[in-house]
């Protein structure tokens, strides 16, 4: 299991993750002061089959778009740190459905930061009470803390539940497959290029 604190004047947000199989009771797990947002990340760990604990501990500052950038960026952290110690495929993707809904996933750990996400579907810009804007900035903050490739597509959808849904089932599946266990890549790393080092000299 690895664990990450990350705290500020703002807030303090724990985050655990570890390994199938999925805790019976993993729901109970999942602590944000926003519903929808506990409910996105009980989607990404059904299908990304990780265990993802999260406690959102708050100073006064009850702001959903601070919330959903610094545990997105906590949750990517923690995978990152997972990554280092567990190299997995590197690389998954995954399709996510619901109902009328379906989108489809990418991830690529090269460690190129970057969210990439389109819709061919109109976003609703509340679902469930949550802007969805900090949806994805939730997103945006877990590329950042997993230094990690995100294509997001959004395909169809009506229902703004549904939509975020597919998305976020998708990106479970994706990420799964990313930091899953691959044996004919065991000691391989994501990119063609090998693995990165840097040289720092100071005069």
């Amino acid at each position: 299991m690895i664990a990450i604190t990350r705290e500020t004047t703002e807030s303090k947000i724990t985050v655990k993750v570890s390994p199938a199989p999925i805790a019976p009771d993993y729901r109970k797990k999942i602590n944000t002061p926003i519903p929808f947002l506990s409910h996105m990340i009980e989607q990404i760990v059904w299908r990304c089959g990780f265990n993802i604990e999260v406690e959102v501990e708050l100073d006064k500052f009850d702001l959903s778009h601070v919330i959903s950038e610094d545990l997105g960026q906590s949750v990517g952290r923690a995978f990152l740190e997972y990554a280092a110690e567990n190299p997995g495929g590197g690389f998954g993707d995954g399709i996510g459905i619901i109902d009328e809904a379906k989108a489809d996933c990418a991830i690529s750990l090269e460690g190129r930061s970057l969210l990439s996400f389109s819709s061919a579907a109109e976003i609703p810009p509340v679902a469930e009470g949550m802007a969805s804007e900090d949806l994805l900035v939730f997103l945006d903050g877990f590329a950042h803390g997993a230094r990690a490739t995100v294509h997001l597509d959004v395909l169809k959808g009506e229902n703004s539940h549904h939509i975020w849904e597919a998305a976020f089932r998708a990106f479970g599946v994706a990420l799964g497959r990313a930091y899953g266990e691959n044996p004919s890549r065991k000691g391989m790393t994501s990119g063609v290029a090998g693995k990165i080092t840097y040289t720092v000299e100071k005069n």
